[in-house]
């Protein structure tokens, strides 16, 4: 049975003012929201629970008992802030407001500014608005972390010896730099995300958030929501605000993997937003902003599905200002040695086992192998081998390549497991990798579908 994700863990807020009673009040306010909070009285107590602490947002006052009413302490706390943890969200409030404050603590780093005697529906909003941010840019980073895992030591390129992997990399060294919106093909597993990323690393955004969405991993009914937000009563479930995909990635880039299964209904609004750069959350009428680079990915034929009035032609033209497609691994084997010697690199790191790399007989299995699944796969392989192996060395056997699942064998001689990912394989192919459609040809729900995806590596 495959394990649920857990439930985001509550919202962890640092509230900061000289005042016990504002400390208090605050408390009381967020812990009816769901947020865990710890306060402190002086700037220095914030320092120190932000070192050793792990704070989703902090909340500061801006004066405090040394200078009441200048504000001077509070900008010179959010500086150090930032120095310390520049992904930690920091909203500052005072009674003294000016204009020019507001200012200036946007500049030194501040998400927001709210006045004393504050609004609580406000402060919630935008208490709510800085956590996902902080909490976007840091999936960001750790994504880019381990990115950097997959990359040759030393370059900021993909790992690309391969001479079908060059026009990728041409598009990513012209194309990268710009604004463009980039259509991504190819095989489920063949690295399109780490395509992705690589494009925004290599924009002016870089700094910006980096937000993926799986289309195909949310459900039809929640996807507008997904990706533009709802109103606290938008529908039975909505008990609050929320912000979209759009909004959180504004200023950066979007990725929509499996755009293809985008559904109809929303794919109007989707063009909308990538030719007016406007939208509207779901239960509002107010227009709303964002300012986005999108990137998307598909393992389908787009013109196929244009073809078959499953996709609009007018939105595949906003899509793929730039189509780049990424080769299975099939036909870039001179990737997999170097591919293979990153995963153990990590793998064997995490799982602390002294290896130091594969014996020949192993890499040679690897090279000889089909890996319908791609890097995906490949990854999964060496895992699978740290885990088991006991020598220095990586040993073929403990590889455990299965032959290739394309139907050569009869399926009396196949497991269970390899009779699934046969007919899997083989709806997908009759649908021309339409993910929705073979679902529904083999009886099975789009998110069941998509955990056995996962499971075989197709």
């Amino acid at each position: 049975m495959p394990v649920s994700p857990a439930p985001p863990a509550p919202a962890r807020v640092l509230v900061a003012d000289d005042q016990a009673d504002v400390v208090e009040a605050v408390r009381l306010l967020l812990k009816l929201e769901g947020y865990r909070v710890d306060g402190v009285g002086s700037p220095g107590a914030v320092l120190a629970a932000v070192e050793h602490g792990d704070h989703d947002v902090a909340l500061i006052d801006l004066n405090y008992a040394r200078d009441t009413t200048s504000g001077t302490e509070g900008l010179d706390l959010l500086s150090q802030l930032r120095r310390i943890d520049d992904t930690l969200p920091v909203v500052v409030m005072t009674a003294w407001g000016t204009v020019d404050l507001a200012v200036d603590a946007m500049r030194r780093g501040a998400g927001d500014f709210v006045q004393k005697p504050w609004e609580n529906a406000r402060l919630l909003a935008v208490l709510r608005t800085q956590v996902e941010l902080g909490r976007a840019l840091r999936r960001s980073r750790r994504l880019e972390a381990e990115n950097a895992l997959l990359r040759p030591r030393g370059t900021g390129a993909l790992v690309a010896r391969a001479a079908s992997m060059q026009p990728v990399l041409q598009v990513l060294a012209r194309v990268g730099p710009s604004d463009a919106n980039v259509l991504i093909t190819g095989e489920n597993g063949t690295g399109k995300t780490l395509l992705a990323q690589a494009l925004h690393d290599a924009s002016p955004r870089a700094a910006a958030a980096f937000v993926s969405v799986n289309a195909g991993g949310v459900s039809e009914t929640l996807v507008d929501s997904e990706l533009f937000g709802h109103e606290r009563g938008a529908f039975t479930d909505a008990r609050s605000e929320r912000l979209g995909r759009f909004e959180v990635a504004d200023g950066g880039t979007l990725f929509l993997d499996e755009i293809a299964n985008v559904p109809a209904s929303i794919q109007a609004r989707l063009l909308r937003v990538l030719e007016t750069r406007e939208f509207e959350r779901l239960g509002s009428s107010r227009t709303r902003r964002t300012d986005v680079r999108l990137i998307s990915a598909t393992n389908a034929d787009l013109h196929t599905e244009v073809e078959s009035g499953r996709f609009r032609r007018d939105l595949l033209f906003r899509l793929n200002t730039v189509e780049v497609h990424m080769p299975p691994l099939r036909d870039r084997r001179e990737d997999i040695p170097e591919l293979a010697a990153l995963f153990l690199e990590r793998h064997a790191r995490r799982y602390r086992k002294p290896l130091d790399g594969f014996q020949p007989a192993a890499l040679q299995a690897m090279l000889d192998h089909p890996w319908p699944g791609n890097i995906r796969e490949l990854d999964h392989a060496v895992e699978r081998a740290v885990l088991m192996s006991d020598g220095p060395r990586i040993a073929p056997e403990t590889l455990a390549l299965r032959p290739s699942r394309d139907g050569g064998g009869r399926v009396e001689d196949m497991s269970l497991e390899d009779v699934e990912a046969f007919l899997i394989r083989k709806a997908l192919d009759r649908y021309g990798r339409n993910v929705t459609a073979a679902a529904q040809a083999l009886g099975l729900s789009r998110s069941a579908m998509y955990r056995r995806l996962q499971r075989y590596g197709l």
